[in-house]
């Protein structure tokens, strides 16, 4: 799914490689750690924002770093699931300690988003939340290893979601729509692993040989992987086919965004997801996948679905489109604040009638 990745206009490392390199060096892989946040995958359409200019890359380095990064993950794989997610713990404390620029974010975008809680509570769930960023590293890694078809049960449990199981079942068309939450990751794998005909749009990373890695781990059970460029132009096609476009929902869309209530505050949204539910008239469904504890285990769930009929009479359908499943996501992350990504530039852009 998109997790576009989950994550300014996003053409930094998605969400998948960021939580990677973290556990194997996050410096090395993104040298520009403490100036942006973990992010996820660009959205695919024309509201995008424009691309900055490419750094040139060593070949040499990069490789070299690849290899690094594959060395790490092989001597990370001689421990249980258990012990590396306890370990990916230490590390997230480690980087809420360190990383200042990326803490004093998080706990700005808290002490915002709920203004009635302490000093102590904002803290608390500001430090837990880069532990549950830690901990998707090892989630990426070991989920191919240990999720199958036969054993999901082991693993995860489903919430309110048989109606959008039919719906997807049904071919005509879906909208999958989730946030910088949980295990945003495993989604799209289990939807894959039974069957369901998904695809991920995705920004490759800058280091083309992780790249391709990682790549190569999502797509083995069957996700499907799009370039984000050119994505644009494959979007009718995919969803006039039936299948399920997934999105991270909760991303900064720059100043050309739809400004809709987040926490209470307006946040710029892009428009891609409203746009292609209203030119297809296929239904929208926001839905979540929330760590049990600090364990290999996760609730997948849906607690809204969004059917054209709603919008139909509305005198501006997609800005109540953008408004409800931002609305919806909200109501999830308020659930257990601690498994958003705080971090993230959620609020960076403002409406112009604000700055007046």
């Amino acid at each position: 799914m998109i997790t576009l990745s989950l994550p300014e206009a996003y053409l930094q490392p998605n969400s998948f490689g960021a939580a990677v390199a973290l556990l194997a060096g996050a410096n090395s892989v993104y040298p520009n750690l403490t100036q942006a946040t973990f992010s996820l995958k660009s959205p695919p359409m024309a509201d995008s924002a424009p691309p900055k200019k490419k750094k040139k890359h060593n070949l040499l380095t990069d490789w070299l770093i690849y290899i690094a990064l594959r060395v790490i993950v092989v001597f990370l794989y001689i421990f249980d699931v258990q012990t590396n997610l306890n370990t990916a713990c230490f590390l997230g404390r480690l980087l809420w300690k360190y990383y200042h620029r990326g803490r004093k974010r998080a706990l700005d975008n808290l002490r915002a988003s709920f203004p009635e809680k302490d000093e102590q509570w904002i803290h608390k769930i500001g430090r837990r939340s880069f532990e549950h960023i830690a901990m998707l590293a090892i989630d990426v890694l070991f989920t191919p290893r240990l999720v199958r078809k036969s054993n999901w049960r082991i693993y995860s449990r489903f919430k309110n979601t048989e109606w959008a199981k039919w719906l997807m079942k049904e071919g005509k068309g879906l909208i999958l729509v989730t946030g910088h939450y949980g295990n945003f990751e495993i989604i799209g794998y289990m939807m894959s692993l039974f069957g369901f005909t998904i695809y991920s749009i995705a920004r490759p990373l800058d280091n083309r040989f992780i790249s391709k890695y990682l790549y190569g781990v999502r797509r083995r059970h069957g996700q499907i992987i799009i370039d984000k460029k050119g994505a644009a132009k494959l979007m009718p096609k995919i969803s006039s086919s039936g299948a399920t476009i997934g999105f991270i929902g909760d991303q900064d869309a720059g100043k050309k965004g739809v400004f809709v209530d987040f926490f209470g505050r307006k946040a710029s949204t892009y428009k891609s997801i409203g746009l292609l539910a209203i030119t297809n008239n296929i239904p929208i469904v926001v839905g979540y996948s929330r760590r049990i504890d600090s364990r290999f285990f996760f609730e997948m769930g849906v607690n809204r679905i969004i059917f054209p009929q709603e919008w139909a009479e509305k005198d501006d359908p997609l800005t109540w489109i953008t408004a409800e499943y931002t609305c919806a996501i909200e109501e999830f992350v308020r659930e257990d604040p601690t498994q958003y990504w705080w971090l993230h530039r959620r609020w960076k852009h403002r409406p112009k009638t604000e700055k007046s």
